[in-house]
C-alpha cells in the first residue's frame, strides 16, 4: 500500500509539469508458472511530454503501478515510444523495470526486480483523449534462477492534458 502512496505523490508531482497523459487500464494477467493464479489486473501509468519527436516517432518517459486481484503489484519507470500511423491510430512500446511485490506466493516472479514490458496499438478519440488494447509481460530478464514471468492483457483509456 506504502507504493501506492508513493506512486500517487510521483503522479501528483509530475503532472504539475505539464504531463502528456495519465493512463487508466484494466485487463487479465496470466501467469506462466502453473502455480500462478490467473487474474483481473488494473493499472495507472503517467507518460510526460516526450523528450523526442520526429515526424512520426515520440520518445518520453513515463511510470506506471499495476495491481492485480491478490494485491501483487508492480511500480516502475522508463521509457516509452509512440509511433503514428495517421492522425487517429498510433502503436505504444514501453520498457519500465521497477519494483514487484508478490502479495500471493503463487504469484512470485522470481525476485523484486522485475521489467515490464508493453506493445500496445490504439486510436486518438476527437476529445484529446484516447484509447487502446495493449499485451505486457513482466519478467525478471534471467537475473534471477526462477523467472516464470505474467503476460497481461489491457484496455487503456489515455486522458490527455
Amino acid at each position: 500500500m506504502k507504493f501506492l502512496l508513493i506512486f500517487t505523490v510521483f503522479l501528483l508531482s509530475a503532472a504539475t509539469a505539464h504531463a502528456q497523459s495519465v493512463i487508466f487500464g484494466a485487463g487479465y494477467a496470466d501467469f506462466s508458472d502453473s502455480n500462478g493464479e490467473d487474474q483481473a489486473i488494473f493499472s495507472l501509468e503517467y507518460q510526460h511530454n516526450p523528450f523526442h519527436q520526429a515526424t512520426r516517432f515520440s520518445a518520453g518517459w513515463g511510470a506506471a503501478l499495476t495491481v492485480d486481484v491478490d494485491g501483487d503489484t508492480h511500480i516502475g519507470a522508463g521509457l516509452i515510444g509512440v509511433y503514428s500511423f495517421s492522425d487517429r491510430w498510433f502503436a505504444e512500446l514501453s520498457v519500465l523495470p521497477g519494483y514487484y511485490n508478490a502479495s500471493n506466493d503463487n504469484n512470485d516472479l522470481g525476485g523484486s526486480f522485475q521489467i515490464r514490458s508493453l506493445l500496445g496499438v490504439g486510436y486518438n478519440l476527437d476529445s484529446g483523449n484516447a484509447i487502446s488494447l495493449a499485451v505486457t509481460h513482466k519478467s525478471n530478464a534471467s537475473t534471477e534462477s526462477f523467472n516464470p514471468g505474467v503476460n497481461a492483457l489491457f484496455l487503456r483509456y489515455h486522458y490527455g492534458f
